[in-house]
């Protein structure tokens, strides 16, 4: 039942398009193989955010997205010297720009069927919608991935993702799933230095570094109504954006961007409140875990040991990518890929629609 899956994803963070080999039968690993990250230029990345929200030129940028991951797909493959015949699945996440559960509406951008045209291989993608149609969070998707790769590591044990969006992923000894997003990760300081520099990141924290946090700012912050409600929850990325604006207004980069930093630690901080019990550690994957800022802030607000989940052998960078090929397996399989603990669905739910060339 293991088969050779690829798998694809595109972050909340605009940074590019991860992609990742797993040999997988959806329940175990056998083996994780080549993965690789393509940045965005900017042209595309512009792109991307001027369809957030659902408006815009949608169907131009889906487009030009869908083929990006083709020359993805064709780069990893090249790369790793594999055949695209031997390629059994690509998972392919697109791109969400629009994500209102409460509304019952989530839009990942993404054209299938263009992709499967371009590589060959079948493609299975529009993971969310199912578990959205059926009350369910339709975030995060990753947790049944990340209880995979824990078999066998002390447990409970807290895997948190942050990207542009932060969320968690917490695993009891007896495999037990608790997930849900923590708040922002990586967007507000990505848009802060990105506007005050001219960088679409904060590069090794260096702006945070050098500037001050507002204590104040950050309790304001920590006051919201998110923190407190009990999960399953999930966030579209710019649900703090205008909070966070009025609470940073006025400061100066550095300022502004330690304070934002401080915001997606304190996030974090008020997530383990929510755990059924105390966890042995936190292994952090997602582009945040480069932000040694961060990561220190971290480690001194969690009453937990933090590290990279480079510590266990996972691959920080491929990890979603290799989720969503895990996931299409899964999906093949009629497996389940959200569960009540993860994103609030009734009951365990298949879920992603199945293209071929």
């Amino acid at each position: 039942m293991h088969m050779l899956a690829l798998g694809l994803m595109s972050g909340t963070s605009l940074d590019g398009i991860d992609a990742a080999l797993v040999e997988t039968d959806g329940e175990t690993v056998r083996a994780t193989g080549a993965a690789l990250t393509i940045p965005y230029d900017d042209d595309l990345r512009n792109g991307l955010r001027s369809v957030l929200g659902g408006t815009g030129p949608v169907a131009e940028v889906e487009q030009r997205l869908t083929q990006a991951h083709a020359q993805a797909v064709q780069r990893l493959l090249g790369q790793a010297g594999i055949d695209a015949e031997r390629v059994g699945v690509i998972g392919f996440h697109g791109h969400t720009i629009l994500h209102r559960p409460e509304q019952r509406r989530t839009w990942q951008i993404g054209d299938r069927a263009l992709l499967a045209r371009l590589t060959g291989i079948r493609v299975v993608g529009d993971f969310r919608s199912d578990d959205v149609a059926a009350g369910g969070q339709g975030a995060p998707l990753v947790p049944v991935y990340h209880a995979a790769l824990a078999q066998g590591l002390a447990a409970p044990l807290a895997v948190l993702n942050l990207g542009g969006v932060g969320n968690v992923t917490w695993i009891g000894a007896d495999g037990t799933l608790l997930a849900f997003d923590t708040g922002p990760g990586n967007a507000l300081i990505d848009d802060w230095a990105l506007t005050h520099t001219g960088r679409p990141v904060d590069e090794g924290g260096a702006l945070a570094a050098a500037g001050s946090i507002d204590r104040a700012a950050v309790d304001g912050f920590a006051g919201h109504d998110y923190f407190s409600a009990l999960p399953p929850k999930s966030l579209d990325r710019d649900d703090f954006q205008a909070m966070a604006a009025s609470l940073v207004a006025g400061k100066g980069a550095a300022d502004g961007a330690a304070t934002l930093t401080a915001f997606t630690v304190r996030a974090v901080a008020l997530a383990a409140q929510h755990f059924p019990a105390p966890v042995s550690r936190w292994l952090v994957c997602g582009g945040g875990r480069h932000n040694p800022v961060l990561m220190r802030m971290l480690a001194a607000q969690l009453a937990a040991p933090v590290a990279p989940v480079e510590t266990v052998g996972w691959d920080g960078d491929a990890l979603e990518a290799q989720a969503f090929a895990f996931l299409a397996v899964r999906s093949l399989r009629g497996l389940p890929l959200t569960f009540p603990g993860t994103t609030g669905v009734p009951q365990p739910l298949t879920g992603g629609r199945v293209t071929v060339f």
